[in-house]
């Protein structure tokens, strides 16, 4: 089996080839130097020694460390079962042979040395938080099939040039301080970020400090020394779950992410006099409750106004005070998440939503109490070389794959900013993510990684 994946994997590294009377003839010396095994161009190679009974298992067993009853998963940035979880992780990254460590806010990184381990390094990995009441593949399959495509390069003898280093992402989901993507954004260099985590508390009032020193980091309140350099990494590659329904109802094993779209995020408050349902008739009500609806009901009209079946827009949130079903709502909080692969037309929707929501205070006569855009971010392009890297790996292999865009956003938005980015998407059973529904099967897992391992073997080498 480990003749079978090295002489697959020279395939996929040589770039030298003759043309003869129309046809491609590999170069049979190369491939030998490099696999160390006799070249046999008529040997068919469709095994890659993934351990699917073992990474389904694990899958199953990070599920558990869960704050909501299976079959949903709940894991909420520095709870205990995060804090397990983190632990079980970095155990797998130690059974791999991998050196780990950790910065100061638990981006957990497992570091496999390379020939030349001076050299940038290549990249891969995710997140394993959960948000509330979810799916145990979400992120998950990044992190723990990178570790798997580690297990598989190793097992089939392969020996890196750059050093390959997994990443476990601390905080994708925006869950508990309403910041997604806390680990890659200031991996990313967000300075105004590594400020803002000082001050910043949850709706239980525990501040960021206090909850990442009870988890173990912070230690020294210094965020900015999670910066990366530079010159840190060569590339970046994510493993994901497509999260939609288009691999699957395609038929396609493999997707090749493009481009991840634009998100940002918004929170809007507004304030009223509240007062008793039956005694305040209504032309003197000053709804806040209504006030949010409103809005919610505008976002939706903006995005679809924009003409373009790429723009969304969710009202995630909608929370009334004192929440009585006999009592008039004299504050609302909203929040809300829009994004498009086109920045400048996401921002209009943004404009547009801010319009609104001066209007519908003025015209109920409530106050505007908060319009704050939390993040507004650009879009990422994959790079060329990771694409190719990628599509060159899902060929080999034999497995059907297809270019597409990602418009759920992943920590890859922000590490694109450090280092050339690639996404490999493999299909979700009906698009379901974020529900207790979330699955995918053993059998797309293990494309995943085959082509995820193929891909940074190549980038270790030819990068």
């Amino acid at each position: 089996m480990a003749s079978r994946f090295l002489l697959l994997l020279s395939l996929l590294l040589i770039g030298n080839c003759i043309e003869e009377d129309g046809t491609t003839t590999t170069i049979k010396t190369t491939m030998e130097q490099f696999s160390g095994y006799p070249a046999d161009p008529s040997q068919e190679i469709h095994s890659i020694p993934v351990d699917s009974l073992a990474l389904q298992q694990q899958i199953d067993e990070l599920s558990t460390f869960s704050d909501s009853a299976a079959p949903s998963v709940t894991r909420i940035l520095y709870s205990d079962n995060d804090v397990v979880a983190r632990r079980f992780i970095k155990n797998l990254m130690g059974r791999a042979g991998l050196s780990v460590r950790e910065d100061a806010v638990g981006n957990i990184f497992g570091r496999w040395e390379g020939s030349e381990p001076d050299a940038p390094a290549v990249s891969t990995g995710s997140h394993i938080d959960a948000i509330p009441y979810s799916g145990k593949y979400d992120g998950v399959v990044g992190v723990l099939g990178a570790i798997e495509a580690i297990n598989v390069l190793k097992r089939s003898g392969f020996k890196p040039k750059r050093s390959l280093e997994v990443i476990m992402f601390t905080s994708e989901e925006p869950t508990r301080y309403g910041i997604s993507c806390l680990g890659s954004r200031l991996l990313a260099g967000s300075v105004s970020l590594a400020k803002a985590l000082t001050q910043t508390v949850d709706n239980a009032n525990i501040s960021f400090l206090d909850a990442a020193k009870s988890a173990g980091y912070a230690e020294n309140e210094d965020f900015s020394s999670v910066f990366l350099d530079e010159k840190s990494y060569s590339a970046f590659v994510e493993l994901h779950i497509e999260q939609g329904p288009i691999l699957e109802n395609e038929g396609i094993s493999i997707g090749i992410v493009t481009a991840i779209a634009a998100p940002a995020s918004i929170k809007v408050g507004f304030g009223g006099n509240g007062g008793h349902a039956g005694a305040v008739l209504m032309p003197q009500r000053n709804d806040a409750g209504l006030a949010a609806a409103e809005l919610a009901l505008a976002v939706e009209k903006h995005v679809l106004e924009s003409g373009s079946i790429d723009t969304v827009g969710t009202v995630g949130i909608l929370e009334v005070h004192p929440g009585a079903i006999n009592s008039i709502p004299s504050r609302s909080h909203i929040e809300i998440d829009t994004r498009d692969i086109d920045e400048k037309r996401r921002n209009t929707v943004i404009e547009k939503v801010h319009e609104s929501a001066v209007s519908i205070s003025k015209s109920r006569g409530v106050d505007l109490l908060e319009f704050k855009i939390v993040n507004q971010d650009p879009p990422a392009l994959s790079d060329d070389s990771v694409i190719n890297a990628m599509e060159s790996a899902a060929q080999l292999l034999g497995l059907s794959h297809k270019k597409m865009i990602s418009r759920a956003y992943h920590d890859s938005l922000f590490m694109a900013r450090k280092a050339p980015m690639g996404m490999i998407f493999i299909p979700c059973y009906k698009g379901y993510s974020h529900k207790p529904e979330e699955y995918a099967s053993p059998e797309d897992i293990a494309n995943g990684v085959k082509v995820l391992a193929l891909t940074l073997a190549k980038l270790s080498i030819n990068s």
